[in-house]
């Protein structure tokens, strides 16, 4: 090649960490050239690492280098990849040494072909793709200076597009177009963003470095700038290749196109299609090679079809049939490669035919090709030399007839099959080719006629073209001796039909007789031996399928068999394991016997008449009446009595039953030598109660059973009558009144100061009901609902106990909230005794030790993880855990800490009941109803369904629209803003540092490990969003959505309107208040520094009416306040769990709310945060599955989850 490469060029082109990796390739031998012209500058090679990289690329005359390589490299990387660095070094290497790339000496430039061969280059261009597909940066026929580019390659922001080149080619990347909602430099796909691994961003390295200022300009530049460069360059005008098909007002030459399909064979008898190109008016010249003429087209480059024709783009162009059919061969001729290599379908037969000339036609693209192929006007299908140019698709049923002869006497019939051999058979297309006719036909039909056609072949009567008639219509046939005949008509007879009408000869037809099947099956009992014997009646006629078939007399009649019945029956002997005799079967193994007896007599007698012995009959055990199981309330203990009860099995045996159940048998045996199925619905209906009630096998063995109340509430939706299930008038009774808690018509405490709305009546009536039978619960409402006020009208009605046993209720709140919780008492229940114990651990020691002398003890999760000793030591009347999603996970000291309070009455308050996974409910559970759950292990193992049904009676979950109608709306929205440029310029860059890093970990299997340094990622990303200045040292922009909330509120302070803002960083607060500070508005703050005493007074304040402003931290705020002076809510950035986004929204759309509540979500625009709302939406509903009608916030993000936030997928 000339000019010679010199390495300082390929380091300027590749930059030096491809360039390294590249040396590193080339001197390890990964290159193979398998292209090479020496005049026209061109060369390709495979580089050979973890898989195969193709690299094309061109050097002119004034040493400008045109690449490209099927690596996928990022669109911001300005460079080429270090595979075509190993190729330009294998070049040089060459070069050095006088010789060609990967071949032998070069004496001076001759024509170039394959790696060590001489083939021409045309040539051997043509057998694969052509060296620079669309994307290369120069054609033959562009300007010399604007096809070169730059020495190194890269397009200089604003050149012009005349050298043909797009963007993509540039970077030898053919992926980085913008994403939907993707900003401009982040735009690779899931493989372009991992950029490969020459020619990524990495850590800290935006682009690569050491480009001169001729080389890489672009390397000097800052990130943004070449990112904005990236954008603009992507949607510059683009020259396109001119179009092959016809215009409306195309002055160009129709050149006509012909289309012919061949068959060829491949395996035993099997055809695949291929297609032949012409080309011409007059006299069609035959393509001698198809592939190449196809890539010309898709480079829109000439090419030469024979010495006085060639196709060229600007003179030549082909009628909308036609290229309709070019369109599609070009797909197939993408996929042909792929389809040859997986399928093994080329043979030694069709090798030579498919050649260059044909181009095979996979079976999965012949729909999407055969429409295409009938609409061109000169499409034809060649058949052992016949040309039919009529193409038709059909679903006419095939022109063949069967026909079933008597032969001479004694010899028996004969089946003709006139035509058969015709048809022209694609099993693998569904096709069969009659009469010019494509038919369609089901893939079995297509493999019995190739069946048939074999058989004709090895009669060797299947090609007697050349024969008289006679003799060729005899030909096409098969004998069927007398001993066949009936046979035949049972088994071959149906499947001929399905193909085509049988016309069965006078002869043959008055001997056939039809009378119905009457299937007897003998059973038996000798010496620990079941016996049977299988009989088929045919009117006087009985046959033992086991015996041998016996020849009936020559021209006797034909039986007409019913054989799909016969086969039936014998598959269900087949599969019960009899040994089998002459005389008939035998079975000696007892379980082998009860799975025949119990589950394939059952299916058998909807075929057969059953005739048994009593040693049979009496063999499995049916009562007189079902088992079942009756459960008995003993009201004084709170106990339920179990007894099992099964007819004619004495009380001693039960015991043995039972134990059966437990090994998990099918059966058990009795002493008389019974056996009891253990597998019917009734007795599955009691091993699910024995599951479910959770009874051990310690239980099983008891004398009496004995089970605690709680274990049989699962059976709460069993019905009155009917079921093995047995409950006394007691239980059910408990089970209504706890469906229906206001059964029992509790009276609502006196003194409360205000009356409690119906459903909060409700649930105080569910409280009242659960601790009337010892039950603890969760009372689940949705937030605003007011589960402090029925939890304070509880313990009010508790006050006479609490004080006549001078043990008090303990409440456990997040520190937020304790001081809330007594001026909630003096609110409602002022005459409530309630005492906070905090301060130091002497005070709190203080007010526990006279904690006797008051109602209630109000302490926080942290203060109670300290004196967890002290609390422990003491019984309470009642004890309420108020936002108890603080103890979500059982493995925490505040989950175990709250478990260890002794009370009688449990209760546990949270408008989140499960806020991640479902687990978290049974931790939950495990505080105010120990027992029932199982373990985390066999708690993981029940379906959600069995969960929502044990969970049911102690969780009472309502939602404001359904109770709530008086409340006013709550519209939501969300308000978009566009990133600033600054502001867009970092994110992009942030962006595809952070895909490149998460790819690397996602591909090696390390989510887990960087899982924390992934989120991080998500969370620099999020914090970009709000404002760059939250992580960018000095940064002195501003950011779009920063001015959307200063618009928003001067809009709604002009409006009226009295507004909370939450955001998760306390930064980002501190932000907003220096420009409000700046603009003299006035506001509330709080955030999770915020004292306990002030938080209530700072609410207190807003809600009396000073200020329209107030800014709180959402995990701070979230949860305890009551702020219905606001009507305006907006949620500066968003939180991964959606329920925190709503318990703050809920801070203001509550009881007491008189005015609607407007949510805003402000969410960036083309960024991370609209992904996310996505994702929170799919979320949303998983948990009504086991709480209804709750919701389940954005569960612990997933790998795919990942990939979706950062545009991955």
């Amino acid at each position: 090649m000339n000019p010679t490469l010199t390495l300082s060029a390929i380091q300027s082109m590749c930059g030096q960490l491809s360039y390294k990796r590249g040396e590193s390739a080339f001197r390890g031998g990964k290159v193979a050239v398998t292209y090479y012209d020496a005049d026209a500058g061109r060369c390709e090679a495979t580089v050979r690492l973890q898989e195969d990289f193709e690299v094309a690329l061109r050097i002119d005359e004034d040493g400008d280098v045109t690449a490209k390589c099927s690596c996928p490299s990022l669109s911001s990387y300005a460079k080429y990849c270090s595979h075509i660095a190993a190729v330009l070094l294998l070049i040089h290497d060459a070069q050095q040494g006088g010789k060609a790339p990967g071949g032998k000496a070069d004496a001076g430039g001759g024509r170039g072909g394959r790696a060590g061969s001489g083939a021409d280059a045309r040539s051997a261009r043509g057998s694969r793709d052509d060296a620079l597909r669309e994307g290369e940066l120069a054609r033959s026929g562009a300007d010399d200076r604007g096809a070169r580019g730059s020495r190194d390659g890269a397009l200089r922001e604003g050149e012009p597009a005349g050298s043909g080149a797009d963007d993509r080619g540039t970077r030898g990347s053919r992926d980085d177009a913008l994403r939907e909602g993707e900003l401009a430099g982040s735009g690779a796909d899931d493989r372009g963003a991992r950029g490969s691994r020459d020619g990524a961003l990495r850590e800290g390295e935006l682009a690569g470095s050491g480009a001169d200022d001729r080389g890489a300009r672009g390397s000097r530049d800052d990130a943004g700038d070449r990112l904005a460069r990236g954008l603009l360059e992507l949607f510059a005008p683009v020259p396109r290749a001119v179009p092959a098909s016809q215009t409306r007002f195309d002055t160009r030459e129709l050149l006509p196109l012909a289309f012919v399909c061949k068959p060829f064979a491949y395996g035993s008898g099997g055809r695949l299609l291929g297609v032949e190109l012409k080309a011409g008016a007059k006299r069609p010249v035959s393509i001698p090679d198809i592939r190449r003429f196809l890539r010309s087209l898709t480079d829109g480059e000439p090419c030469a079809i024979a010495k006085s024709l060639e196709y060229d783009p600007k003179r030549h162009c082909f009628s909308p049939a036609d290229y309709a059919v070019l369109e599609q061969l070009i797909a197939i001729a993408e996929q042909e490669r792929l389809y040859r290599d997986t399928s093994g379908v080329y043979s030694a037969y069709a090798a030579p035919m498919s050649g260059e000339r044909m181009l095979l036609v996979p079976p999965p693209a012949w729909e999407a090709f055969l429409p295409a192929l009938i609409g061109a006007p000169s499409a034809s299908i060649e058949l052992d030399n016949v040309v039919y140019a009529t193409l038709t698709l059909s679903d006419e049923r095939l022109p063949l007839q069967f026909e079933l002869e008597e032969q001479t006497a004694g010899t028996g019939c004969r089946l003709r099959m006139p035509g058969l051999m015709e048809l022209a058979v694609f099993d693998a297309y569904g096709l069969v080719l009659a009469e010019g006719k494509i038919l369609r036909q089901p893939q079995e039909a297509c493999r019995r006629l190739l069946e048939l056609q074999d058989l004709l072949r090895e009669a060797g009567t299947g090609e007697a073209d050349d024969a008289a008639e006679d003799d060729r219509l005899q030909a096409q046939s098969l004998p069927l001796p007398p001993a066949q005949i009936e046979t035949f008509m049972e088994r071959a007879m149906p499947g001929l039909l399905k193909l085509g009408p049988v016309r069965i000869a006078d002869e043959v037809a008055s001997r056939i007789t039809q009378r119905p099947l009457k299937a007897r099956l003998y059973l038996d009992r000798i010496r620990d031996r079941l016996l049977a014997a299988l009989e088929f009646h045919y009117g006087d006629l009985v046959i033992n399928p086991l015996e041998p078939e016996r020849e009936r007399g020559i021209g006797g009649p034909i039986l007409m068999r019913d054989g799909e019945r016969e086969r039936q029956i014998l598959a269900l002997m087949e599969g019960a394991s009899f040994a089998k005799t002459e005389a008939g079967y035998f079975l000696g193994d007892e379980e082998r016997e009860y799975h025949f007896l119990q589950h394939v007599v059952p299916q058998l007698e909807k075929l057969l008449t059953v005739h048994a012995t009593s040693a049979v009959r009496t063999r499995i055990l049916v009562g007189s009446t079902p088992p079942s199981v009756a459960l008995t309330l003993n009201e004084r203990t709170n106990w339920l009595d179990v007894k099992f009860d099964i007819a004619g099995i004495p009380e001693s045996e039960i015991k043995a039953v039972l134990k059966a159940i437990e090994e998990k048998r099918r059966y058990h045996r009795l002493p008389t030598g019974a056996l009891l199925p253990l597998d019917t619905d009734e007795m599955k209906e009691i091993i699910r109660f024995i599951n479910e009630g959770r009874l051990t096998a310690k239980d099983l063995r008891a004398s009496g059973i004995r089970i605690p109340l709680f274990r049989g509430l699962h059976l709460m939706d069993v019905p009155r009558q009917g079921g093995a299930v047995k409950l006394d008038k007691a239980f059910r009774r408990l089970l209504d009144n706890l469906r229906n808690p206001d059964n029992l018509d509790f009276p609502e405490p006196p003194g409360l100061l205000h009356p409690l709305r119906d459903y909060q009546a409700y649930g105080y009536q569910w409280m009242r009901t659960l601790a009337h039978y010892g039950f603890g619960g969760i009372l689940a409402d949705d937030m605003g609902l007011g589960k402090t006020v029925q939890a304070i009208a509880f313990l009010s009605s508790m006050l006479p106990q609490i004080r006549e046993e001078r043990l008090p209720a303990v409440i456990v709140a997040p520190a937020s909230l304790t001081y809330n919780w007594r001026n909630e008492i003096r609110k409602f229940a002022p005459h409530i005794r309630a005492v906070i114990a905090d301060g130091t651990k002497a005070q709190r020691h203080a007010a526990l030790a006279g904690s006797s002398s008051v109602d209630v003890v109000i302490t926080s999760y942290p203060l109670l993880r300290r004196d967890v000793v002290e609390y422990a030591a003491r019984s309470f009347h009642t004890l309420i855990l108020d936002e108890a999603q603080a103890f979500k996970n059982d493995t925490t000291q505040t989950a175990q800490s709250v478990k260890l309070l002794q009370a009688r009455n449990r209760f546990a308050l949270t408008g989140t009941p499960v806020e991640n996974r479902i687990e978290e409910l049974r931790s939950l559970f495990d505080a105010v109803c120990p027992d029932l759950f199982p373990g985390r292990k066999a708690f993981g193992e029940l379906a959600r369904e069995a969960i929502a049904k044990r969970a049911r009676p102690f969780l009472l979950r309502r939602v404001k629209a359904d109770v709530l109608k008086e409340l006013p709306d709550k519209i939501e929205s969300v308000q978009a803003s566009a990133l600033l440029p600054e502001q867009k310029k970092l994110y992009a860059a942030y962006l595809a540092k952070l895909r490149e890093e998460t790819l690397r970990h996602l591909d090696r299997e390390t989510l887990n490990k960087n899982r924390i340094r992934i989120l991080a990622g998500l969370t620099r990303l999020r914090q970009m969003c709000c404002h760059p200045a939250l992580f960018v040292e000095d940064y002195a922009g501003s950011s779009g959505k920063f001015q959307q909330l200063l618009e928003l509120i001067e809009e709604c302070r002009s409006a009226g309107r009295r507004m909370l803002v939450f955001s998760q960083f306390v930064e980002m607060l501190k932000l907003i208040r220096q420009e409000l500070h700046l603009r003299n508005v006035p506001y509330f703050y709080l955030d999770g520094s915020t004292p306990p005493q002030e938080r209530t007074e700072l609410s207190s304040r807003f809600n009396e009416g000073e200020g329209d402003l107030f800014l709180i931290s959402l995990k701070a705020g979230g949860t305890g306040l009551n702020l219905t002076g606001a009507d305006t809510v907006i949620l500066y950035d968003l939180w991964w769990n959606p329920a925190v986004e709503q318990q703050a929204a809920d801070r203001a759309h509550r009881i007491g709310q008189k005015n609607v509540v407007q949510v805003i979500r402000l969410v960036a625009e083309g960024t991370v945060e609209d992904k996310m709302v996505e994702l929170q939406e799919r979320k949303k509903h998983l948990i009504d599955e086991v709480i209804q009608p709750g919701e389940e916030p954005l569960s612990a993000l997933t790998e795919d989850e990942i990939k979706e936030l950062l545009m991955l997928t």
